[in-house]
């Protein structure tokens, strides 16, 4: 069983214990550290090179967005959970924008929690129920009206951060055939990854 390393941040002790602790019940997730601000958490990154980051978003100091864009900045690889008490559309597509690849609130169900950590491990995205409604916009662009049938039914398990083999078993489809449909989709939305796919997903739905 592969083991994914998490680094979890957050100014109050007790939450950032329990969220370590949460993770921790999880046979495969190992956390190797905490830290209580932004600043310490890109030290922390630095030296203990976790595969995931669980980041809060207000905390003195840069702050959890700022950190980040940071951290992004450094390791395009990293995998970034934002957990927040907040789910303002403003918020999560700031925290998107800066490069985190899932938004979740505080009150999330552990399961939940742990499944997005693995999807940010992997390099895609998870949002709460809350947050895919605070995402969901009136417009998209030109590219989301030119996918097909079954594209717009990759898409939307691609915005609720569904892996190609969930995907697959899903719909029934071989995997090649659902890693063609994600490229596809990619190319038509002009973006590069799953995460920018997934927001540009969520804000064009009415």
């Amino acid at each position: 069983m592969t083991t994914i390393s998490v680094l979890v941040v957050d100014d109050h002790d007790l939450l950032r214990e329990g969220v370590s602790a949460c993770l921790a019940s999880f046979g495969d997730l190992d956390v190797v550290g905490e830290a209580p601000s932004g600043e310490s958490a890109i030290t922390a990154v630095s030296r203990l090179c976790p595969d995931v980051v669980v980041m809060d978003l207000v905390m003195p100091g840069i702050g959890g967005t700022e950190a980040i864009r940071q951290l992004r900045r450094d390791d395009a690889g990293l995998g970034i959970v934002a957990l927040s008490s907040f789910s303002e559309a403003r918020r999560v597509r700031e925290a998107i924008d800066a490069g985190a690849n899932c938004y979740l609130v505080k009150s999330v169900e552990a399961e939940s929690l742990a499944r997005a950590v693995r999807s940010a491990a992997a390099g895609q995205s998870a949002f709460s129920p809350e947050v895919t409604r605070a995402l969901m916009g009136r417009a998209g662009p030109a590219g989301i009206s030119s996918l097909t049938a079954r594209e717009g039914e990759v898409a939307n398990l691609v915005a609720e951060g569904r892996t190609n083999a969930e995907m697959a078993d899903h719909l029934e489809l071989s995997i090649f055939t659902v890693k063609n449909h994600v490229s596809s989709i990619l190319m038509k939305l002009q973006v590069q990854t799953r995460t920018e796919a997934a927001s540009v997903i969520l804000r064009s739905r009415h």
